[in-house]
């Protein structure tokens, strides 16, 4: 028996029904990778992040999940090549689906307890989402900017309802608007942590505080 077409799951009808002691027997989801392309680029080396949002309250099947991130992927490879971002998927999809299976052999009808017992066994998994809510980040350079975009519309073809690309106003995947960054990294007031950066405390001993400023100039 092949899969349901995600139309049967689209809607948020039910409460969240996540994998537990009680809720056994449930498959893996089809995506397995959150973070692709190249993850370890310091946090000053891709300054433009971009967003797919969704705007509609809705669940997304992990296969769609996983068609979104592989066409943006395989996109943004092929143009620009595989080290010039890094994407973020920002959906997990805890929410347990489940098919109540019929039989349709022959003397099937004799076998069949038709609605009786209808509570399905979990057949796959879904990420709720809200509206506004983000499904993909990418953080790369300004000058793949189009690119960046164009595969986002791509990977907006794998969802169902209706999604929105917004160009964040922060430095990559930081918390800080681009101008904020620029004037609070040339104080020396920050120092890079991997996708993000930490604020160097002014407080505490004298020590540390000499010893973060020289690693901050280095």
């Amino acid at each position: 028996m092949g899969r349901r077409p995600a139309r049967c799951y689209r809607y948020q009808k039910n409460k969240a029904y996540p994998k537990s002691r009680f809720c056994r027997g449930v498959p893996d989801p089809k995506i397995r990778i959150y973070d692709l392309g190249r993850k370890k680029a310091g946090v000053d080396e891709f300054p433009l992040c971009v967003h797919l949002l969704c705007d509609e309250k809705q669940q997304i099947s992990s296969e769609a999940l996983e068609a979104g991130r592989i066409c943006a992927n395989k996109y943004i490879s092929k143009t620009s090549g595989k080290d010039s971002f890094h994407m973020r998927v920002r959906l997990h999809p805890f929410h347990v689906l489940r098919i109540n299976k019929m039989l349709s052999c022959a003397g099937a009808d004799r076998l069949q307890t038709g609605m009786r017992g209808a509570y399905g066994k979990p057949n796959g998994t879904a990420a709720r989402v809200d509206i506004g809510q983000v499904i993909f980040s990418i953080r790369t350079k300004d000058s793949n900017k189009a690119v960046v975009i164009e595969a986002l519309r791509r990977a907006k073809f794998k969802f169902a309802g209706r999604q929105k690309i917004i160009i964040s106003k922060k430095w990559g995947f930081t918390k800080l608007s681009r101008e904020d960054y620029v004037t609070e990294r040339a104080a020396g007031r920050l120092q890079p942590d991997g996708c993000y950066v930490k604020y160097l405390n002014e407080k505490g001993p004298l020590s540390a505080y000499f010893k973060k400023t020289l690693r901050a100039l280095a």
